[in-house]
């Protein structure tokens, strides 16, 4: 049998700026994931932006820089202020009429304590994901189920099955651009407006679950030929360590997490 190959043995880290890429998933989900979980219930505004800043501080030194990136960072902070503004119109008057009025349209008026409720919401929602992108952006599927069944014992039978699945997403995705230039080549349901979308759509169903099916045929196949399932365990031809620096990065994150909590001590606020 030739040895296991182990792709994690060729990524030392090169650059400092891509370091992230290196670790392994369930390091940068366990370094972030009690952070996550009290952003859940704090209510001032420092923690959950002490987090915010923490988060891009990581991805920008961490992660490669690409448009993609940069454009989920640029929208994150327009999402966070939409978000915000959108929940202040939401709170009820009675909780917060005892704030300085901010804006008054005839009986209506928008305190500021709306607006900083408000905002305290959307900038939790806007730590949570930029914790959450330092993993997501620097982790492919399969890694994380190798990752998984390997450290965290979840059965193989689970995790590649559910490998399997999610890639039908992109088998759909180029069925259905295929579907689409076959319909145009023969003119099917062409023209314009909202029942020609309609007709077009209709078209696709079919098409698409006959491809469906007989992908699902053949991964079957290609899984049953392999003895999928047959054994309780399985070799890995790939393997994903648990190393030293993951260890350094939990550490590191639990730590910052906590500086973080203990500096600005938001148990203390009222709810």
């Amino acid at each position: 049998m030739s040895a296991v190959i182990d792709p994690y043995a060729r990524m030392t880290v090169t650059s400092r700026r891509q370091f992230l890429y290196a670790l392994n998933p369930l390091a940068k989900v366990v370094g972030f994931a009690p952070a996550m979980v009290v952003l859940v219930f704090v209510r001032d505004l420092a923690t959950p932006t002490a987090f915010l800043v923490l988060g891009y501080a990581i991805l920008l030194a961490g992660a490669r820089i690409t448009a993609r990136l940069l454009a989920l960072l640029a929208a994150l902070p327009l999402g966070i202020a939409v978000i915000g503004l959108s929940f202040s119109l939401w709170v009820d008057t009675a909780i917060v009429d005892d704030t300085a009025p901010v804006l008054q349209i005839g009986d209506w008026t928008l305190y500021s304590g709306a607006l900083m409720l408000g905002a305290a919401t959307a900038l939790r929602l806007g730590a949570i994901v930029s914790l959450a992108l330092i993993g997501g952006l620097t982790t492919t599927g399969p890694d994380l189920v190798r990752a998984s069944v390997q450290q965290l014992r979840v059965p193989y039978r689970i995790g590649y099955t559910a490998l399997a699945a999610f890639r039908f997403v992109p088998r759909f995705s180029h069925e259905l651009s295929v579907i689409r230039a076959a319909h145009r080549v023969r003119g099917y349901h062409g023209g314009r407006g909202p029942l020609a979308r309609i007709a077009r759509g209709w078209g696709y169903i079919v098409p698409l679950l006959a491809g469906a099916i007989r992908h699902a045929e053949r991964v079957a196949l290609a899984m049953d030929s392999r003895a999928f399932g047959a054994h309780s365990t399985r070799t890995e031809r790939h393997l994903v360590p648990f190393r030293t620096r993951d260890t350094v990065f939990v550490v590191l994150s639990l730590g910052a997490s906590a500086a973080i909590l203990a500096v600005f001590f938001p148990w203390q606020l009222p709810l």
